[in-house]
């Protein structure tokens, strides 16, 4: 299973220079677990840069995947982490959505670098 970051699925749609990088994972539809949390923040991101259309159009390709609520146990979790791996909200709960999943988080922010369970690639310059 597969939970990608925000910013990997940011620089996959912008077809950067580590899309590449996340396009198996991503594409991976069946073993891809997406947090609603990561629908905000690419929603906005996108409808920040571009048309409302596109950021629909966006969306509508990570809700293929395993769209996964914040609940209880994942915000408990998520809390935890976020005090272990000083980690703000938004990432403590991808990763914590990752674990609750037995999935593997994939993404290019350098505070997720030698955590346990993620797959990390630098983001370009």
């Amino acid at each position: 299973m597969n939970v990608i970051d925000s910013s990997a699925w940011l620089e996959y749609f912008a077809a950067g220079e580590n899309a590449t990088f996340f396009a198996a994972a991503i594409e991976d539809i069946q073993e891809l677990v997406v947090p609603t949390l990561s629908l905000y923040e690419v929603f906005k991101r996108v409808l920040q840069q571009r048309t409302e259309n596109e950021a629909l159009q966006v969306v509508a390709v990570m809700q293929q995947g395993l769209l996964v609520d914040l609940d209880a146990n994942i915000a408990v979790s998520a809390a935890r982490l976020s005090i272990n791996h000083h980690l703000l909200m938004a990432d403590s709960v991808m990763l914590a959505t990752a674990r609750e999943h037995e999935a593997t988080l994939w993404t290019q922010d350098a505070h997720f670098e030698g955590i346990a369970g993620v797959k990390y690639r630098k983001e370009p310059s």
